[in-house]
């Protein structure tokens, strides 16, 4: 009896912490930053681009700036190209540049994050530096990335 009132408290120990653990969704207890909150972080991860009028999505992917912790570092791949890509987020206003040779800029991305989006979308303009073509984007955090 003594091992059943045991193993009955450990259980019921191991569920309340579980509980208690959880983020209250119902109260708004989850962590979603405002557009004016979303920092270097915040953009850590996979992301899926869509640029107006180009059928193929482009997939970049950010990791923290090994020499600025208040950035982002990493690639954007579209089709068979990857480039390598460095850039921000302040006050809401993503910022991010493209390089192909990795010594001079070859695109642009500046938008806003998305009111209401949790972070985890930016709309704005990629500018193409070879050519000077401007191009509406759509970015949108990948499922399963925080």
């Amino acid at each position: 009896m003594k091992r059943f009132f045991a193993l009955f408290f450990i259980a019921l120990y191991a569920l309340s912490t579980g509980v208690f653990g959880q983020n209250d969704i119902k109260s708004g207890a989850a962590t979603c930053p405002t557009p004016t909150d979303v920092a270097a972080v915040h953009l850590y991860g996979l992301w899926h681009a869509e640029l107006e009028g180009q059928a193929q999505v482009a997939t970049l992917q950010f990791e923290r700036h090994p020499d600025n912790a208040g950035s982002v570092r990493g690639r954007v791949t579209r089709g068979n190209t990857t480039v390598v890509a460095a850039g921000d987020v302040d006050e809401g206003e993503f910022s991010l540049e493209e390089s192909i040779d990795g010594q001079r800029i070859s695109a642009t991305w500046l938008g806003t994050v998305v009111p209401d989006s949790c972070g985890k979308e930016i709309r704005g303009s990629w500018n193409n530096a070879l050519d000077n073509t401007n191009t509406a984007f759509v970015l949108r955090k990948a499922p399963g990335w925080q």
